[in-house]
């Protein structure tokens, strides 16, 4: 259990980092897209990445009791709505307040985690962690987070995006609930159910699509293989074998990584809040966390 236990670490650490570094690419890919043909594009070629995994594996999904209505739902919850909502709503906002509201989806699966998942009790340490935690990135991304946009639909942009982090909190917890099935085979129906969903409502709202230049094309290729295709089937495995509690501890390292992924290679300045703002969010994961740490270091002592 403790080696598991340090995959699943490793696993959330690559995914903070993959998804942090996203946002960036989707500003820079809706300079030449419209929102709804990105999210089709993005989530369409992921689809067809994991399918072909999937086909070599045999098609194999459920193991023993079937559950299509929950797929379904999963499907939408997961992938195009979410998408779709923050595509659109970061026309309207700031990129710190799209990072704000994916770090309040702990918040929220924590209360739905205690009532449908067992194991999953909202004890006050695990509670306390995750408002340490979410005041770490608060501070991190600052009053930049508030600050209006002056778009005309601004308001309408932010409920687009905290409704899209309540979108991933639901999905996180209706995985969780499913029967057994094939990781791989699930990530891909996942993202088929979610290509379905998508394509007819991007055709409806924005038209037929546009051929976009060849340097947008790119972007979506890389969107939808690194953090669509395979960061989708790391979500998989985190949330059915760790939790869906456990996988939102991915959430705080998104704007970290944004920010300093910003710096790097973007040139953008670290705020001077940035250290305590790492100590505050290590320190929430640490205390969320606790039980999962002490045993992964202990199973590191006794390996010498």
């Amino acid at each position: 259990m403790q080696e598991k236990m340090g995959k699943y670490w490793l696993m959330i650490a690559t995914l903070g980092l993959v998804w942090g570094g996203t946002f960036p690419l989707i500003k820079l890919t809706l300079e030449g897209i419209t929102p709804f043909w990105l999210a089709a594009g993005r989530i369409g070629f992921a689809a067809a990445l994991l399918c072909a995994v999937w086909a070599w594996r045999g098609f194999q999904l459920f193991r023993a009791e079937r559950s299509w209505p929950a797929l379904l739902i999963i499907g939408l919850f997961s992938t195009a709505l979410p998408f779709m909502l923050i595509n659109w709503g970061q026309q309207h906002v700031s990129a710190g307040f799209t990072g704000l509201s994916m770090a309040a989806i702990p918040l929220i699966v924590l209360p739905l985690a205690h009532l449908f998942i067992p194991g999953e009790q909202m004890v006050l340490r695990r509670l306390f962690g995750f408002v340490v935690g979410f005041v770490g990135v608060a501070l991190l991304i600052g009053s930049k987070a508030f600050a209006s946009s002056n778009a005309e639909l601004e308001l309408f942009g932010r409920i687009a995006c905290v409704s899209a982090a309540g979108c991933y909190a639901i999905s996180s917890i209706l995985t969780r609930r499913l029967p057994p099935v094939d990781p791989v085979g699930l990530a891909a129906i996942l993202l088929v159910i979610g290509t379905v969903v998508i394509l007819p409502v991007a055709w409806t709202v924005e038209g037929p699509p546009v051929m976009p230049e060849g340097r947008i094309l790119g972007l979506i290729a890389l969107l939808g293989l690194i953090p669509t295709a395979a960061a989708n089937l790391l979500r998989v495995i985190v949330v059915r074998e760790a939790g869906p509690t456990f996988m939102t501890l991915t959430n705080y390292q998104v704007p970290v990584w944004a920010v300093v992924l910003g710096a790097l290679f973007l040139g953008e300045s670290l705020p001077p809040s940035m250290l305590l703002s790492m100590i505050l969010i290590l320190s929430g994961l640490c205390i969320s966390q606790w039980g999962a740490l002490t045993r992964l270091f202990a199973s590191g002592k006794k390996q010498y």
